[in-house]
């Protein structure tokens, strides 16, 4: 599952982009609006006290009156992580115009191939496949929150005329790159020894991601039942994971 369902969520993402070529963006955007409280659900219920649990477990054979300023010290360690993961984000969005949340935009042509996109994009995915072997309950998350993404780069790339054989390569980079991650993650043992402070930045991914997403303006800064619905929708889809 850990593998499979991030690889499946891109490519029906690119199919449903190339085969069907969906028009109404609203229910792109309300499918947005879903993956996005989804995966803040998960992260805040499953991820983040996890997080905060490994780094109480590693103080137990400290002594009694080291304890308590130990583990603040982790914790606010951790939170420094946390922020790190939402500056790091915020670096890698700088050069993919926002595309991890479907912020994509324009119609001309493009006369080269948006490299920085393609990297940017891989190298957020790749993170967030990382805690994957610990949490497989976040492969549905993340797979939920790549679909709708998919749908919109694979029609963007299509509308600006790129090629086919690069678009398809680079959807099959961006599919793989996730179990990657968890991949990496689950057998590379020096990542295991930093596993909280890895898994810690990943939430400060999430966290500045799925927000975005959720919490972003209507352009008409109306205020939009059907969006509140689907947030709504993914909390509660994420409670029974």
């Amino acid at each position: 599952m850990v593998y499979i369902v991030p690889l499946l969520a891109v490519i029906i993402g690119y199919l449903i982009a190339l085969l069907l070529q969906p028009k109404n963006k609203k229910n792109i955007k309300l499918l947005m609006a879903f993956s996005g409280s989804f995966l803040l659900t998960l992260t805040v219920t499953h991820l983040l006290p996890e997080v905060y649990q490994f780094n109480q477990h590693n103080v137990i054979n400290d002594s009694a009156e080291h304890i308590h300023s130990h583990v603040h010290g982790l914790s606010t360690s951790i939170g420094f992580f946390i922020m790190a993961g939402i500056v790091f984000q915020i670096i890698l969005e700088y050069f993919s115009k926002g595309a991890e949340h479907g912020h994509v935009h324009g119609h001309n042509k493009l006369e080269k191939v948006p490299w920085l996109l393609f990297i940017s994009l891989c190298i957020h995915a790749l993170f967030e496949g990382m805690p994957l072997s610990q949490h497989p309950e976040l492969a549905w998350g993340i797979g939920i929150h790549h679909l709708p993404i998919t749908i919109i780069l694979t029609a963007f790339f299509i509308n600006a005329q790129m090629k086919k054989k690069v678009v398809f390569f680079f959807m099959a980079l961006f599919s793989i790159m996730t179990p990657l991650g968890a991949f990496i993650s689950n057998n590379v043992p020096l990542l295991h020894e930093y596993y909280a402070e890895i898994s810690a930045v990943v939430v400060g991914i999430l966290f500045h991601i799925s927000s975005t997403i959720i919490f972003e303006s209507n352009e008409d800064h109306k205020f939009n039942i059907n969006k509140l619905i689907a947030i709504l929708l993914g909390v509660f889809a994420a409670y029974f994971i």
